[in-house]
């Protein structure tokens, strides 16, 4: 009996993991078709729509844009929910979950909300149609993923160990450089990570705070299915997703790897 459950758990998972993933893996295959639409099935092999995107309009500047997007509000982010995190789980503050709550609302705020907010805030300010706008945008709403990584890499840590550089004669910055930020980089590459791949992905802000110079890569996809659908929005999907891919095993790597060093030896 129990093996039966067992199997019955099983094929459940994988049933729910075709029904999640399926759609997004059911796109690759139709990004090689030779049709100048989508079509299905196929009515053959072709590459031509990899090498249309990798011409400079639209596709390399779109994708250019989204990794100066992406990076800037990533080190922006990982700074500010650093700084964030160490000050929510050191000592005694009041109104703690209040203020980790505040922090957190753009990942709880539906995201149009926050994309018109943002918007007259900063029409007054002068950054719609900038860059500086959609980094700074970015960069608020993937200031949670770092808090919150972070924040739960803390709850592991031995404030003894910043207690013992102190009485060595660190001063509070040697010691965060030297003993705290190693031992919490796990956290905080991991938060970094999500943070960039949220920013690389995100289309509601883009429409709202982007001109046509800054059109990010979700943008130009969107417009595209909008005006002209073709496959080659397929195959730069299908880049996108070995592209996730390859940074969410990279998080959950660094995650293994930091729980292994955490483990006490035999």
């Amino acid at each position: 009996m129990p093996s039966n459950i067992r199997r019955v758990q099983i094929t459940f998972c994988l049933l729910m993991m075709v029904f999640l993933i399926g759609p997004t893996f059911a796109i690759i295959p139709l990004s090689f078709s030779s049709a100048s639409f989508l079509s299905y099935p196929l009515p053959g092999f072709s590459l031509q729509w990899y090498e249309k995107i990798l011409q400079p309009q639209p596709w390399m500047n779109a994708l250019l844009n989204s990794l100066i997007i992406g990076l800037g509000a990533t080190a922006v982010a990982t700074v500010i929910g650093t700084l964030a995190a160490l000050g929510l789980t050191r000592g005694h503050l009041p109104a703690r979950s209040t203020i980790l709550a505040v922090v957190i609302s753009p990942m709880i705020v539906p995201v149009v909300i926050s994309g018109v907010g943002m918007y007259f805030f900063f029409a007054k300010l002068g950054l719609v149609a900038s860059l500086q706008g959609l980094i700074l945008a970015h960069a608020v709403l993937g200031v949670p993923f770092v808090v919150i990584t972070v924040t739960a890499t803390l709850k592991n840590f031995d404030t003894n160990l910043v207690r013992a550089a102190a009485s060595l004669g660190a001063s509070p910055i040697h010691a965060f450089r030297t003993v705290t930020l190693p031992l919490i980089a796990p956290g905080v590459v991991s938060g970094a990570l999500f943070a960039f791949v949220f920013s690389f992905d995100e289309v509601v802000v883009a429409l709202f705070i982007s001109g046509p110079g800054q059109r990010t890569l979700p943008r130009q996809m969107f417009d595209g299915l909008r005006d002209n659908i073709d496959p080659s929005i397929l195959a730069m999907s299908t880049l996108l997703v070995i592209i996730s891919i390859v940074l969410m095993g990279g998080g959950a790597l660094v995650q293994r790897q930091a729980a292994a060093n955490r483990a006490p030896a035999r």
